[in-house]
């Protein structure tokens, strides 16, 4: 924060409303990351302490809308989620369990077109269970996993898929 004397340099009335503009602007963007919880350490980026919730899997109640719940079949349900990578498209095999419209299971099968895929869709399988098990089916919308940023839109669009088919 500038010091007092920085502040009365500014002669002007427009540009000091500027500046202390600019430093509430700052302390609001402070203090918002200051509220944000933090549970992502080195080497466990995207998996979630247990009993809370993971900063990648967001529900529409707390984006602001209302979480419509559908009633959906128990049963297991695969499909393959397509998206694309800087190597281009790619696919990867999703495997959801459901019991009352929850996930109790999720399985991947990495389907990689190249190395560096590969590793991603490892990295990404290997931590997903940590932020959909136990979650319902219509608050599933998967980022960031295990490092992994691109997998998650492929496993999202799998999860659009097997919606229609539990219905």
């Amino acid at each position: 924060m500038p010091s007092p004397s920085t502040l009365r340099r500014f002669t002007s009335q427009p540009a000091r409303q500027v500046v202390l503009g600019a430093l509430a602007g700052a302390s609001l963007v402070g203090a918002v990351a200051g509220c944000a919880p933090s549970n992502v350490s080195a080497g466990t980026e995207g998996r979630a302490p247990s009993g809370s919730v993971p900063t990648t899997a967001t529900s529409a109640s707390a984006a602001g809308g209302s979480s419509v719940s559908h009633a959906y079949r128990d049963g297991t349900y695969s499909t393959d989620g397509h998206y694309t990578s800087p190597n281009g498209p790619e696919t990867v095999g999703v495997t959801l369990t459901l019991k009352s419209g929850v996930v109790t299971d999720v399985q991947i099968t990495e389907h990689p077109t190249s190395a560096n895929t590969r590793l991603f869709q490892k990295h990404f399988a290997s931590g997903i269970k940590d932020v959909v098990v136990g979650k319902k089916l219509d608050d599933l919308n998967v980022g960031v996993v295990a490092g992994s940023s691109l997998t998650g839109q492929g496993f999202n669009d799998a999860v659009s898929v097997i919606k229609g088919e539990a219905s």
